[in-house]
């Protein structure tokens, strides 16, 4: 099993009161709640904590793109990829670029290329379309979302790929001139992952390409579901999924005892999901972004979540791991086990959550929680 430092770079300095006014953290609350201060303080920070989880034997860092909210500070991940690739020695997972919001993709093939060159070769290429919030900070049609994927998509891997010049034509995009330079140290290009909330149009997908499926933030009962809808459409394809093709992320805290990180984690990850995710249903799953059967599969598995946040209900579902070294351990083996996944993200800050609280999850999972993961699913 392979362990990612997930970072999401919340605003955690966010007036928890804006609720009270406003009624989400995307899109339509005011910047006048961005401090820069304090966000030159946090970027700072939070490239720190990525550092500490590399230096701590992660086997990656991952960091991800969202816009006009305080949820995740990284409109433009590849310049905090950037900030890293001389310091991470270990892998530096994009996950990842939300492909139908640029007009230009070839953007992301120039961006990606330069990151893979100055690591030599230690980028995963994460795409993705983004949640529905995004279509509307950027003005672009949800309905045309799915289309613009795929075709961005084969755009960069042929500009990747393909010795140029050449033309690209399709029917969203139309370049006359496609000549990457630099191109990547990997060949044939960057290893692709796809996150996802559990689109069934992206899953089958992702099955066709063999890339990497990674499920976003679910309760566990709906990360079982969705990885095995991965396997069946890798079975339809001809081929056994391997666990290093699927991946799970989730919010992680561990301290001395269970007691205390319980109730050390409370009031963070309390806001985390009643705060910083909270979303009208019309922001999340606009008209058109998901097709009938992919927005009722997503809805169900994820019903939980839309209606307590509570601490209590998050760890009843399992969609947040927290406890003692031995308490969490045990729950991400017993998760692993039951689904056969090989890839944890590790969502180690959330929401609020101070630097002294981080520093020590982080020490805690990544110098005793790890090497006793890697020891007990080797055996």
């Amino acid at each position: 099993m392979k362990f990612f430092l997930f970072h999401l770079m919340p605003y955690a300095n966010l007036d928890l009161n804006f609720t009270e006014k406003y009624d989400t953290a995307w899109v339509t609350l005011p910047n006048s709640y961005f401090d820069p201060e304090r966000g030159h303080e946090l970027y700072n920070r939070y490239l720190d904590e990525l550092e500490l989880g590399d230096q701590l034997g992660f086997d990656g860092v991952g960091i991800n793109e969202h816009h006009q909210n305080a949820y995740g500070l990284m409109p433009t991940p590849g310049v905090i990829a950037g900030a890293l690739s001389r310091r991470v020695k270990g892998k530096i997972a994009v996950l990842g670029r939300a492909l139908p919001l640029l007009n230009n993709p070839l953007a992301i093939a120039e961006e990606f290329a330069m990151i893979d060159q100055i690591t030599g070769g230690r980028l995963i290429a994460g795409f993705v379309r983004g949640i529905g919030a995004e279509y509307y900070s950027y003005g672009i049609s949800p309905a045309r979302s799915h289309a613009r994927f795929l075709e961005a998509h084969d755009l960069i891997v042929r500009a990747w790929t393909e010795i140029g010049p050449f033309h690209f034509e399709g029917d969203e995009y139309d370049f006359q001139y496609v000549n990457t330079w630099p191109r990547p140290f990997q060949r044939p290009h960057p290893p692709v992952w796809i996150p996802s909330q559990g689109s069934r149009e992206t899953i089958v997908w992702a099955a066709k390409k063999k890339y990497t499926y990674l499920q976003t933030y679910s309760p566990v009962a709906a990360v079982k579901r969705f990885l095995e809808m991965y396997k069946d459409e890798a079975q339809k394809c001809g081929y056994a999924a391997s666990p290093d093709q699927l991946g799970w992320m989730a919010p992680i805290y561990v301290a001395e005892t269970d007691e205390q990180a319980y109730a050390e984690a409370k009031p963070h990850i309390e806001a985390f999901v009643s705060k910083f995710l909270r979303m009208p249903q019309q922001l999340s799953r606009p008209p058109g972004y998901l097709s009938a059967r992919s927005a009722q599969a997503v809805m169900s598995a994820k019903s939980v979540l839309s209606t307590e946040r509570t601490i209590d209900v998050l760890l009843e579902e399992g969609s947040f791991i927290c406890g003692s070294v031995e308490t969490v351990a045990r729950k991400i083996q017993e998760t692993q086990r039951t689904i056969g996944y090989g890839n944890q993200l590790c969502l180690m800050q959330f929401g609020t959550l101070p630097a002294d609280l981080t520093r020590k999850n982080l020490e805690l999972f990544g110098s005793r929680v790890m090497p006793m993961l890697r020891q007990r699913i080797a055996a």
